[in-house]
C-alpha cells in the first residue's frame, strides 16, 4: 500500500467545494454548526450592506461539498464507507483502490496499486473495518488488510469478470457472496484453509449476474442479473426460495434497507423497484414502491443504488447517466435531490453510516462527499 504523507500530494487531493467563512464571535456562540456566507457585496467599504445567507450544517465536513480528485486515471466504478464512517474507499478501472479519511482534512492516505490484473469492479468492507474485499474483470476475489496493505488472500472465483461483491456475518462467521459473467453466485469464508466456495448458486441457464446481497440473517442471497429478474436463494438448502419480477432490463444494482424489510433493485430498464423481502407479505409480487427519474444512460453501466443509513432507511439514492445522483424520500415516492456535480455518469452511491452524508463515484473519475440537510436560513 502507498502512504500518503501530510499533507497529501496533488495527485490526490480533496478540495471543499464551499469554504466556511469567517464567523463572528456572537454568531459563533449563537450556533457553532452556522455557517455565514457573503452571497453578494458591491465592495469591502460596503460589507455592512452585503448579503448574508447563514447556511445550518448538519455533518462533520468541512463544508457542505466536498471533492475528492486525482487519485485515479480511469473512471470510478465502485466507492464506500467503511462501518465506522471513519473512512472510505473507490475503485477504479485503472485497477487500483483509494483510501479516504471521510473528515477533515479529508486526506487520500492510501493507494492499493494493480490489485487485480483488469478493472476493479466492485468493493465491500469487512464488518470490523480491517479488510476490503474487491472484484475485478479478472475474475479474481481479493482481500487486503487495511492495516498494512498486503493481500490475505487471492480467490479465483468466477470465470469472467466478478461483477458484485457484498459481505454478511451468518452462523457466526463472515462470509463474501460474489456474482459473475459466468452466472454462477458464489459464497466463500475466508476463515476456512480452502480456496473452494461453501455455496453456489446456479440456475443453470448460463445468465450473468450483474447483482448480488445478502438478507439481514445472512440465511438468504439476492442475485440479480440480465435476465431481468432477482432470484432470492436459500443459503442451507441452496434452492430458490422465489423470483422477484417486474424489471425489463438487466439489474443493474441491489441494496437492502436498514431494518431488512425491504430490497432496492435498479436496473438498466431506469426503473427502481422496492420489494417487500419479508417471510410474508401480503402481496404476491412483493412491489412496495416503484420509482422513476433516474434515467440509466446508454453506456450500460452498473449503477449503484444506496439506502440512507442516519434515519434507518427513509431515503434511498441511486446515480444515473445525467451525471447526477436522484434521491426520494421512500414513504411518498416524492424526489427530494437531483445533486449534480459531475462531468460522467454517476455509478457509485453510498451513504454514511451515521451521519447525512451521501458519497458519489463517477466516470469523470472523482468523488463528491455531500452534506443533506443543510438549510438556508435568515
Amino acid at each position: 500500500m502507498s502512504v500518503r504523507k501530510s499533507p497529501p500530494p496533488p495527485t490526490g487531493a480533496a478540495t471543499a467545494l464551499t469554504k466556511r467563512a469567517r464567523v463572528s464571535a456572537e454568531e459563533d456562540e449563537e450556533d457553532p454548526n452556522a455557517m455565514t456566507m457573503t452571497v453578494a457585496s458591491s465592495g469591502e467599504g460596503q460589507r455592512k450592506n452585503a448579503l448574508i445567507r447563514t447556511i445550518k450544517r448538519t455533518s462533520g465536513l468541512e463544508a457542505p461539498i466536498v471533492s475528492l480528485t486525482g487519485a485515479h486515471g480511469g473512471e470510478i466504478t465502485a466507492c464506500k464507507f467503511d462501518p465506522s464512517g471513519q473512512r472510505l474507499a473507490a475503485c477504479s478501472v485503472d485497477r487500483s483502490i483509494s483510501l479516504w479519511n471521510t473528515f477533515p482534512p479529508h486526506a487520500n492516505y492510501g493507494i492499493l496499486p494493480n490489485v487485480h490484473k483488469q478493472a476493479v469492479l466492485d468493493i465491500a468492507f469487512s464488518l470490523d473495518s480491517e479488510v476490503i474485499y474487491s472484484g475485478g474483470a479478472d475474475g479474481m476475489l481479493v482481500a487486503t488488510d487495511l492495516t498494512t496493505g498486503d493481500r490475505i488472500a487471492r480467490y479465483p472465483a468466477h470465470y469472467g469478470p466478478l461483477n458484485s461483491v457484498a459481505v454478511t456475518i451468518s452462523g457466526g462467521r463472515e462470509l463474501v457472496l460474489t456474482g459473475g459473467d459466468d452466472g454462477v453466485a458464489r459464497v466463500f469464508d475466508l476463515s476456512l484453509d480452502t480456496k473452494e466456495p461453501v455455496a453456489e448458486f446456479d440456475d443453470g441457464r448460463d445468465c450473468p449476474v450483474t447483482a448480488v446481497e445478502w438478507s439481514a440473517d445472512g440465511n438468504q442471497c439476492f442475485v440479480g442479473g440480465v435476465d431481468n429478474e432477482v432470484k432470492v436463494w436459500d443459503l442451507r438448502t441452496v434452492k430458490v426460495l422465489y423470483t422477484l419480477l417486474g424489471h425489463t432490463d438487466t439489474i443493474a444494482s441491489l441494496a437492502l434497507s436498514p431494518s431488512g424489510h425491504h430490497l432496492a433493485t435498479y436496473s438498466l430498464d431506469s426503473a427502481l423497484i422496492i420489494y417487500d423481502v419479508r417471510p410474508f407479505s401480503s402481496d404476491p409480487m412483493r412491489v412496495y414502491r416503484s420509482l422513476t427519474g433516474a434515467p440509466a444512460g446508454f453506456e450500460q453501466a452498473l449503477i449503484r443504488v444506496a439506502w440512507s443509513k442516519h434515519d434507518n432507511g427513509q431515503r434511498i439514492a441511486v446515480g444515473g447517466g445525467d451525471r447526477t445522483v436522484t434521491v426520494w424520500e421512500v414513504e411518498t415516492g416524492k424526489v427530494l435531490y437531483k445533486l449534480p456535480g459531475h462531468k460522467g455518469t454517476v455509478t457509485g452511491v453510498a451513504f454514511h453510516p451515521r451521519e447525512p452524508i451521501i458519497l458519489t463515484g463517477s466516470k469523470d473519475t472523482n468523488m463528491l462527499l455531500g452534506e443533506l440537510d443543510a438549510t438556508d436560513y435568515q
